[in-house]
């Protein structure tokens, strides 16, 4: 599994980074998280708001920071969907 997180590099972007390799240390799942800053890259995955979280290159949240628990619901949501 390849999780990117897109975004400039704001305190937010830094947060959902965090939380993500938080949730998948919880649920114990390894992947590779990846931190996306280049605008044209972003666009490309469709994000209109940073940060953005991309799951296996699906765009699953943009906009703000989702909680620990919103990102292991995602997480879990994809892995489920494979």
């Amino acid at each position: 599994m390849v999780i990117k997180v897109l975004g400039p590099g704001c305190m937010n972007c830094k947060t959902l980074e965090r939380r993500t390799i938080e949730a998948l240390e919880t649920l114990g799942i390894q992947a590779t998280v990846d931190k996306v800053v280049d605008i044209d890259v972003m666009v490309s995955y469709g994000v209109m708001r940073t940060p953005g979280l991309v799951i296996d290159e699906k765009l699953v949240w943009q906009g703000g920071v989702p909680t620990v628990e919103k990102v292991k619901d995602l997480i879990t949501a994809h892995v489920k969907v494979k």
